[in-house]
């Protein structure tokens, strides 16, 4: 075919030299001509400016990719320095949560501790309390046992005892004390 479109190109360009200057008709003809044409004018016009044209459009590519890949090992250093925050924060928290537990344990052994002082305490002060209370108790008996001895005594003694006997022991009692 291109072989038949240059055939075509040299037989019109042969008549176009003997008659001179002409409008060729023929829609087939002249389309491809004037392709021809056309895209020869663009390589020899538009070569440099095309080539320009692309080669400022691979650097700009090229300058896009650098920069991506810039902001990629940015944004790795960055990830590895919130993971590396991350496991410190996850360590922290662990220590924090031991100490808490060893701080609960010696909390609880304090009271545990703390507790047993006072139960002990309690069952000293009851004992003291009960053996106070025994002793006011006995100290109450004693008490109720002798006024009652002397209650019995009394009125024994105003049985047996007529008037002049009472004198006689009341003058002895006081002479025993020291009275006249």
């Amino acid at each position: 075919m291109m072989m038949g479109s240059l055939f075509i190109l040299a037989t019109e360009a042969h008549e176009a030299a003997e008659s001179g200057f002409g409008l060729n008709f023929d829609i087939l003809n002249t389309n491809l001509l004037n392709l021809a044409i056309l895209v020869g004018v663009l390589v020899y016009f538009g070569g440099n400016s095309l080539g320009k044209l692309l080669s400022e459009r691979r650097e700009k590519i090229a300058q896009e990719i650098q920069e991506a890949e810039t902001r990629a090992a940015t944004a790795a250093k960055a990830l590895a320095t919130e993971q590396e925050k991350l496991a410190q924060a996850k360590a922290e928290a662990a220590r924090i949560v031991a100490s808490a537990a060893e701080r609960a344990e010696a909390a609880k052994q304090a009271i545990a501790a703390q507790a047993e002082k006072d139960i002990e305490r309690l069952k000293e002060t009851a004992a003291s309390d009960l053996t106070t209370e025994q002793e006011k108790v006995i100290a109450q008996l004693r008490q109720r046992i002798a006024t009652l001895a002397l209650e019995r005594v009394e009125a024994q003694l105003k049985s047996t005892l007529d008037d002049s006997a009472q004198q006689q022991l009341i003058n002895k009692t006081i002479a025993s004390l020291g009275g006249s």
